[in-house]
């Protein structure tokens, strides 16, 4: 009986791995929280955007439209290419499973942000409708809001079109100035969508473009431009991971959420001893959880505030406990190299921790946030077909 079941995992293993994949490449840049501390301007920035990032805790109801905590986004490193319109133009963005809508910047966009940031041309498009509806995200600094426009939307020989996407017209403030993106393409559930458009991969499976109704992301961690990372549609690539993919069902159809069982720090349970809920978010790079929480876990890695947020001693790693996830019955342990960020500050390594304290209420209680600390050690694959996440240790 074993080995028939054995014959039969691999039978449909080998099924998949026939279905065509279609690769977007990920560039790995340097984050906007760099760029900031290397210019010594992050503890403006914080104050400028009325952020304390030691005490942080702001609040992102999921029961509001679109509410996305935009600081999120200081952190992101890996960024993909996509195209609007015909003749294509195109848009540096961050494939985000932690939203659902696509949206870049308008040519009618007066925002500084926009200014430097490759904005779209609807004129130059023979493809493109002006649909004029309002839209709005709001974030946890302002909002973003433009107006809604449909055309042909193209990600490495994938082409949908009819898509709807929002063209802003305004930014908040310098939060985007300095970032590497031009706008975000969402890849969570059409229920987190601000005006029921439909997202991106919703179309690309009713318009048949993939074999399979899911997707997989493997973030690199072997060179600091972050080479071999790539977004995949339409399945995965068994050589991005180690032993064999553990499936874990989506608990509600928005974000990427499952639940977590328990959350241990040096072997020892710490937090969620009776459960709690997660998601797993390629648009946020650090691991993100309740700040109450969040404060206790940067102690007991030894992390200690400098300069509006946290960093550890890097001299000592080595004695640093580990961290793990137990999801599905199955533990995912991060070591201390793993959940901490290296960076050079004035010639000087800059340690800073990978966990950070976000308040996100949802009815199911706070989140915590498997960021892409997370997801550089761990495959995940996001299966829209059965609803549900594929994690597997990822090869450096």
């Amino acid at each position: 009986m074993k080995t028939l079941l054995l014959l039969l995992l691999v039978l449909l293993d080998l099924g998949q791995a026939q279905e065509p994949l279609h690769r977007v490449p990920l560039r790995r840049l340097q984050s906007l929280r760099k760029k900031l501390r290397a210019r010594g301007q992050l503890s403006e920035f914080w104050k400028s955007q009325n952020l304390d990032m030691i005490q942080f805790t702001e609040s992102c109801a999921r029961d509001q439209s679109a509410n996305e905590p935009l600081v999120n986004y200081l952190d992101n490193e890996y960024f993909g290419t996509i195209s609007i319109g015909s003749p294509p133009q195109n848009f540096t963005v961050i494939f985000d499973t932690g939203s659902s809508n696509l949206w870049v910047p308008s040519v009618y966009c007066t925002s500084p942000a926009c200014k430097t940031h490759t904005r779209f041309y609807p004129s130059q498009s023979s493809t493109y409708t002006a649909l004029g509806n309002y839209f709005s995200i709001q974030y946890g600094t302002g909002s973003l809001s433009g107006i809604t426009g449909v055309d042909q939307v193209s990600v490495e020989g994938l082409t949908v079109t009819g898509q709807k996407f929002g063209e802003s017209v305004t930014e908040p403030g310098q939060t985007f100035v300095d970032a590497e993106f031009d706008g975000i393409l969402g890849l969570a559930y059409p229920s987190l969508a601000v005006g029921g458009v439909t997202p991106v991969f919703d179309n690309m499976m009713a318009q048949n473009l993939v074999g399979l109704p899911m997707f997989s992301v493997y973030l690199s961690s072997d060179s600091e431009d972050g080479s071999r990372s790539e977004l995949t549609f339409g399945g995965y690539d068994h050589s991005h991971f180690s032993g064999s993919l553990n499936w874990v069902p989506v608990t509600k159809q928005g974000y990427w959420q499952i639940a977590l069982d328990e959350i241990q720090v040096g072997g020892a349970v710490m937090f969620c001893s009776e459960g709690c809920q997660a998601i797993v978010d390629t648009g946020t790079s650090l691991i993100t959880g309740p700040s109450d929480k969040i404060k206790q876990l940067q102690k007991a890695i030894g992390a200690s505030p400098m300069d509006g947020e946290y960093a550890v001693e890097c001299d000592n790693l080595n004695v640093m406990p580990d961290v793990t996830f137990v999801i599905n019955g199955v533990s995912y342990t991060l070591s201390p190299t793993a959940y901490t960020l290296v960076d050079v500050v004035d010639g000087m390594q800059f340690c800073g921790s990978g966990f950070q304290g976000l308040d996100i209420q949802v009815p199911d209680g706070p989140l915590w946030i498997l960021g892409d600390v997370f997801i550089r050690q761990f495959y995940s694959v996001f299966d829209r077909g059965d609803n549900r996440v594929g994690l597997a240790p990822a090869v450096p």
